[in-house]
């Protein structure tokens, strides 16, 4: 199935759905120049898509049970209908991101465990080895996309929630992540519905189990829903990059954050992601942690 739309904004395809893939061994997604693969579970069953970018103009097709529905939700994945009003920076770091990439569009999935089991994995660890569990746990317990992308699906909720605690160790996850991923995935059905609440019914939904909060809850938003404000609070590095960027302090903490993105109201979210596009983070003193091998334990 094909469908070719045009767009208001521009797109760049591998900047707007970089936030989908988590990590360059991520078996659900390519991003190869300007098209994006992407295999995932839609309400109509498991699917597959290939998208491309040309002259303005956005090409989908899709495979298996859900292709329909993913080339009818295509133009909200791409941020075909994010809105810019009220955004014009004048911060000159965040005005120089927004010119450099101008085709990075805020955009949604409208698919909350898929988002969900990756953030839950990045709690309390390095990025890098949550990225390399979850590419494990997609090879282990999960099967290939329908179409001939070569792509894996993303985790089953309904097949992850009746896994062990014990299956998830081979793959670098300790009890306390793969017990939330499991309580989550138990309650999937009512997660999924937060996509279709206002920003405060969905945050309410999202945090209302045991090991999910507002950092997750607010990652959710912001790659699920499209949400250009949502702010991560609770993350390890991300005040310390907004300080850097928009103060030159090589250090802050949530509320220092939430001072100087406070200008950016409504499109704090957008900022995070310019800022996190353009790179050059905050200067890292002090050692490197080193984590513990789970799988070895």
């Amino acid at each position: 199935m094909l469908r070719t739309f045009t767009t208001r904004l521009p797109v760049d395809l591998g900047l707007t759905l970089g936030l989908l893939r988590h990590g360059r061994i991520d078996p659900t997604i390519r991003i190869e120049g300007g098209e994006v693969s992407r295999a995932t579970r839609t309400p109509e069953g498991p699917a597959s898509q290939l998208l491309r970018a040309s002259g303005g103009r956005i090409q989908v097709e899709a495979w298996g049970p859900g292709a329909e529905w993913l080339l009818e939700h295509a133009p909200a994945l791409v941020g075909a209908f994010d809105d810019l009003t009220g955004f014009d920076p004048e911060h000159p770091r965040v005005r120089h991101f927004h010119q450099r990439m101008p085709g990075l569009r805020m955009g949604r999935t409208d698919a909350v465990m898929e988002i969900m089991i990756p953030t839950i994995l990045e709690q309390k660890v390095t990025g890098k080895a949550a990225k390399r569990s979850y590419a494990a746990i997609v090879r282990e317990f999960s099967e290939p996309a329908p179409g001939p992308l070569a792509l894996h699906l993303p985790p089953d909720p309904a097949a992850m929630k009746e896994l062990p605690y014990h299956a998830f160790h081979p793959l670098g996850v300790e009890r306390k992540r793969a017990e939330t991923i499991r309580l989550a995935c138990s309650y999937a059905d009512r997660l999924e519905a937060a996509a279709s609440m206002n920003r405060e019914q969905a945050r309410t939904r999202l945090t209302a189990l045991p090991g999910l909060g507002d950092w997750t809850a607010a990652n959710v938003a912001r790659v699920g829903f499209g949400d250009p404000d949502a702010v991560e609070t609770g993350d390890y590095h991300l005040p310390n990059t907004i300080a850097w960027h928009l103060a030159g302090e090589e250090r802050g903490d949530d509320p220092r954050m939430l001072e100087l993105l406070a200008p950016f109201a409504g499109h704090r979210g957008r900022v995070i992601r310019l800022i996190e596009a353009g790179g050059n983070y905050a200067p890292k003193h002090g050692p490197r942690l080193t984590p513990a091998d789970i799988a070895r334990l």
